[in-house]
């Protein structure tokens, strides 16, 4: 009568699983250094690791029905996306796996329990301690002014799960706890431009006063509220302040490049560059979207021998200081 009462004791315990769930600080998730036209033309991903819910000793490996685990993220001061220091706004969504298949609304809980998503983890039915991820990726089409963004959240923990079930699928042990911590999304943007530089060709001419003036520009499409200086360094060959083509055979061709239709010479050093307020169209800041174009003519010095018949060649280096 003894033995069988004790394998009725042991039957009836069942499948125990202690479940040591608490809410730790979740991890910011940081994009890092990301240039304006990449914020703007494409997808950006990032992740933490820990979305401040933890969970120690073994969990069982199947989920009930009335399991759920709970995640609210509540963006402090109702923001919609990641705000920067001139008010631009860069949007992005947060999801519960690293695909597009759950994304996480602001304010509406998302319940972990569901989809699979914490079998996929492998935070059941394991002895290891885990955390739970979350993914998160930029929209395209945020056309921002360079700076630092970020979006704060309340991270809001909610879970009732059963850590024991008896012989009869009964549950005989549940944690029911919720908890708070704190998360926040940033991503640092950073100034670039977009830049068309067309080739200078003199075309050919038996003599340097042959060689008629090249008018052309330069145009740049540079981030939102950037000021920018645009310089023209002086190519592989310069020399006594010229810049010069050389010939496979070491001779050279004097020549220069003139800020729009005047005779001063567009550099690379103080002065001698050009200031997007000194755009011939659109001057001003950059906006990140249309163009600011520089004019310039590039003429053949007349005023240097006439160099053998050959093809001459530089090259010139524009560089962008914001």
């Amino acid at each position: 009568m003894k033995r069988l009462l004790l394998a009725l004791v042991l039957c009836l315990a069942g499948v125990r699983a202690e479940a040591q769930c608490a809410v730790v600080q979740a991890t910011n998730v940081a994009f890092g250094n990301v240039a304006s036209t990449s914020v703007n033309t494409t997808v950006q991903p990032s992740s933490t690791a820990n979305a401040g819910l933890r969970c120690s000793g073994a969990l069982l490996s199947l989920l009930r029905t009335d399991d759920f685990f709970k995640l609210t993220l509540t963006p402090l001061g109702g923001s919609t996306g990641m705000v920067g220091p001139t008010g631009d706004v860069i949007l992005y969504t947060i999801y519960a796996d690293n695909t597009t298949s759950y994304p996480i609304t602001r304010g509406q809980p998302f319940d972990f329990a569901r989809h699979g998503i914490l079998e996929a983890l492998g935070l059941l039915g394991s002895i290891v301690p885990s955390t739970v991820p979350l993914y998160v990726k930029t929209l395209t089409g945020s056309n921002v002014a360079a700076g630092t963004y970020q979006e704060t959240f309340s991270v809001y923990w909610d879970w009732d799960y059963c850590y024991g079930i008896g012989v009869l699928g009964a549950c005989i042990g549940r944690q029911v706890l919720t908890g708070t911590t704190s998360m926040t999304v940033s991503l640092q943007v950073t100034a670039d431009c977009q830049i068309t530089t067309p080739t200078i060709n003199f075309g050919t001419a038996p003599v340097v006063s042959g060689f008629s003036t090249v008018s052309q520009s330069v145009s740049l499409s540079c981030t939102k509220g950037s000021a920018y200086t645009v310089g023209l360094n002086d190519g592989l060959y310069g020399s006594g302040g010229r810049r010069r083509m050389k010939s496979t055979a070491n001779n050279y061709l004097s020549y220069d490049i003139f800020k729009s239709a005047t005779a001063v010479r567009w550099g690379s050093l103080t002065s001698a560059r050009r200031s997007s307020s000194d755009a011939d169209i659109n001057p001003g800041n950059g906006t990140g979207t249309g163009s600011q174009v520089f004019n310039y003519n590039a003429k053949v010095y007349t005023d240097q021998p006439t160099p053998p018949a050959a093809a001459y060649q530089d090259s010139v280096i524009l560089d962008v200081q914001f």
